[in-house]
């Protein structure tokens, strides 16, 4: 993927792109805050990495400048300034995600991939309908066969991310990264569990489950259950 990192420090800056980079990214790179805000808006990015504190202008005003652009770029805050407030300054500034110097690469690479498979906003869709299933989600709503089913707000998140990679095999990582935003095992069977129980309500009237467990390695949600 193509990644913009604008960061001041030298030393962090080249560690940036050289590990990015080795992992198979290909890697823009500026040193103040003027030279990429205009790096993201003149070239589409996948994912942009930002410190907090540039010369120039800092960190939340570029992604706010970006945003009174329309440029949507997901953005993950790297910093020092690890407070709650600043957390939420930074994600109030139009931030994706925040990540707190010192930090390990395997955790910023995890968050940069999260933020990369997100659709793009203006391909978000409202309803998902697949093997009789229909999920409202401006409303919250979830259905099947006319049915209403109940759902609690973590098993509603698990099967829409079931249900926008239908046909996909999804893995225990993935669902722990994407639906509860650990990027780490906790070493519970917390996926376990929240399966089972949706399962439960989908199925709850005898229909046929459309989700697939695949034996250590993930679930499959099928659109069309033969």
């Amino acid at each position: 993927m193509k990644i913009l990192a604008v960061e001041d420090d030298a030393l962090t800056l080249a560690l940036l792109v050289s590990s990015l980079a080795e992992a198979g990214h290909d890697v823009e790179q500026a040193g103040d805050g003027h030279t990429g805000l205009r790096l993201a808006c003149e070239a589409a990015h996948d994912v942009a990495i930002v410190d907090r504190m540039l010369p120039g202008i800092d960190g939340l005003e570029l992604v706010r400048r970006l945003r009174a652009t329309g440029v949507q770029t997901p953005v993950l805050f790297l910093t020092t300034m690890g407070g709650i407030s600043d957390r939420v300054d930074g994600l109030e500034a139009g931030g994706d995600d925040y990540l707190v110097k010192p930090f390990a690469f395997a955790e910023l690479l995890a968050r940069v991939n999260a933020l990369a498979r997100r659709p793009p906003l203006g391909r978000i869709e409202t309803v998902l309908d697949a093997a009789g299933i229909e999920m409202d989600l401006i409303r919250r709503r979830v259905s099947r066969a006319g049915r209403v089913v109940d759902l609690q707000p973590r098993e509603f998140s698990l099967l829409e991310f079931l249900m926008r990679n239908a046909g996909q095999l999804v893995t225990r990582r993935q669902l722990l990264e994407s639906v509860w935003g650990f990027h780490f095992d906790p070493k519970t069977n917390i996926v376990e569990t929240h399966m089972s129980r949706l399962r439960a309500k989908l199925n709850g009237n005898g229909e046929r489950d459309p989700i697939e467990t695949v034996r250590g390695a993930g679930y499959v949600f099928h659109a069309q259950i033969p």
